[in-house]
């Protein structure tokens, strides 16, 4: 399939490139066009004028945006261009109920539509490692395996619409209850004087293991938080949990205080850097006493 791309930011751009190295990509298309122009003359595809243009020339299209309104958007310049038996792969975070409405408009017009939110970081998305889950019609899943095969080592289809994005809120409140986790024992940690490369090194070997202790705790220890996952758009992710929550009744503590600790973070400019910045409040506790 002639496959397009759309949104090549930290994740986009080398999901973009993966798909090159698999032989399916044809065009990109970014809101800025300088990056669009950039990644296509590196990789030797078509920087597409527009998302309708984009759409025409491909018979799929992977969609990887910040927010559920830019989904909505792309969808409904893809629902106008994209021919019948098209398919759309979104792979942004998003509200299930917006996977359920892009859903529903592109397949009015015999457009399929898999929401394929992913996890891994920059570095899994470089890698072609991600974990991908999906939500949407098993026939359309099956039909892009090549694609998504071409993304990501484990991918699973978790249900109908929706089911994709319900899947990676619930790894986004994990991810908020691990990171918190990490940056308190961390600054626990720097608290007693502890050598925190080699602490990093041993307990990555322990049971209290994690990827984010294991590929963020650097950042803690050396005092430098490179935007790998932002702030912003965790907390964006977050206060996607707590509204799926609270149609249930429920408010969920590890999502509010990690809001309430990202908002802090925002305040003091920290939105944009990686969410391991989190340290720094965590280390202020000891800095107090």
């Amino acid at each position: 399939m002639k496959t397009g791309m759309i949104g090549l930011g930290a994740m986009g751009a080398p999901m973009a490139r993966n798909l090159k190295a698999a032989g399916l990509l044809h065009a990109v298309w970014n809101r800025t066009g300088s990056k669009a122009t950039a990644l296509a003359t590196e990789l030797g595809c078509s920087a597409a004028a527009s998302i309708r243009a984009l759409g025409t020339a491909c018979d799929a299209v992977v969609v990887c945006v910040s927010a559920d309104d830019d989904v909505r958007a792309v969808v409904a310049e893809l629902a106008a261009s994209l021919r019948r038996g098209g398919l759309v792969i979104d792979c942004s975070t998003v509200s299930a109920d917006t996977a359920r409405e892009a859903a529903r408009v592109l397949g009015g017009g015999g457009i399929d539509f898999l929401d394929c939110p992913v996890s891994g970081g920059v570095e899994g998305a470089r890698a072609a490692t991600l974990a991908i889950m999906a939500g949407g019609d098993p026939a359309a899943f099956e039909r892009a395996q090549p694609i998504l095969k071409a993304l990501g080592r484990t991918i699973a289809l978790m249900g109908p619409s929706g089911a994709g994005q319900a899947t990676k809120a619930t790894n986004q409140i994990l991810c908020a209850g691990v990171i918190q986790a990490v940056a308190e024992a961390m600054a626990f940690a720097k608290a007693e004087g502890l050598p925190l490369e080699q602490l990093i090194d041993t307990l990555g070997k322990g049971a209290g293991s994690s990827w984010y202790f294991v590929h963020r705790a650097p950042y803690m220890a050396h005092g430098e938080f490179p935007a790998g996952f932002r702030v912003r758009l965790h907390a964006k992710d977050l206060r996607i949990c707590h509204s799926m929550a609270a149609r249930h009744g429920a408010e969920l503590p590890v999502v509010e205080a990690t809001l309430a600790n990202y908002r802090e973070l925002v305040e003091q400019g920290h939105g944009d850097e990686d969410i391991s910045v989190l340290f720094r409040l965590k280390e202020a506790l000891f800095g107090a006493k």
